[in-house]
């Protein structure tokens, strides 16, 4: 590392200044060391790191008239098996390496999905927690949220999920195509349903603790509240369930 700042800054300092200075700070160094690093012959590892770079530069690299080849589109992975098609040896964590190294990727096609969206028009309820998701018994506490899950055939649905925070148990639950309040009402209404099929309903006091999206913070959702025996809190920092180490119980 030493030799190679030497090498960068030379046409400017002298090699001779340079390693004078550096030896005055600390960094001891002769000049004849910088000459023999410089003079000694490049490793296996980096002959073969200047040749993959080169056939990589070959597809991800734009010709003269800006056109790149369609396996520009491909990630390190899909790249790695291309160059194996292709009878190049190469390791996958040596294009990962070298396609890190010099900024190059591949084309992802996958959506970011936004779950927490806040309505800045909502008013939000207090609260009520304050993180404190430690309660002595059922029926105190349920804590809930809403996240997305994969399908086999493709794409995705949101799930929202009602947890009693005593046990961690999910007692109530949706799934929905579009993130509207209506599958979240109804995971409240299934978690308030539940509780009575057990026989011990919902007293009115049981809190349910969820973070500012707009979802929760809805009149419908609200009345839903109302009518399950709930009493609503909004996190004022954080997700909606934050566990003891400090990860979130549900996450995208």
């Amino acid at each position: 590392m030493i030799c190679a700042f030497i090498d960068e800054h030379k046409a400017r300092f002298g090699v001779v200044p340079i390693c004078r200075t550096l030896s005055d700070h600390g960094c001891p160094i002769a000049p004849r060391t910088y000459y023999a690093w410089r003079g000694r012959a490049l490793s296996k590892r980096a002959l073969w790191d200047i040749a993959i770079t080169a056939i990589l530069a070959g597809y991800y690299e734009p010709d003269q008239h800006g056109r790149r080849k369609p396996e520009s589109l491909y990630g390190a992975t899909k790249m790695w098996a291309h160059l194996r098609r292709e009878g190049i040896e190469v390791a996958r964590c040596t294009v990962e390496r070298l396609m890190r190294a010099n900024g190059w990727h591949g084309v992802t096609r996958q959506r970011k999905v936004r779950t927490t969206i806040a309505d800045p028009d909502a008013v939000r309820p207090p609260d009520l927690v304050d993180r404190q998701f430690r309660v002595p018994a059922p029926n105190m506490l349920v804590v809930a949220d809403f996240t997305y899950v994969g399908v086999s055939c493709g794409g995705f649905v949101y799930t929202a999920f009602v947890i009693d925070a005593f046990a961690g148990r999910i007692v109530g639950w949706e799934c929905s195509a579009s993130k509207h309040v209506g599958f979240v009402e109804r995971a409240i209404r299934q978690a308030a349903a539940l509780r009575e099929r057990e026989g011990t309903p919902l007293t009115g006091n049981t809190i349910h603790h969820s973070d500012a999206g707009s979802q929760y913070t809805a009149v419908k959702c609200a009345e839903a509240l109302l009518i399950a025996g709930l009493k609503p809190s909004i996190g004022s920092v954080g997700d909606a369930y934050d566990c003891e180490n400090g990860t979130g119980l549900l996450t995208a």
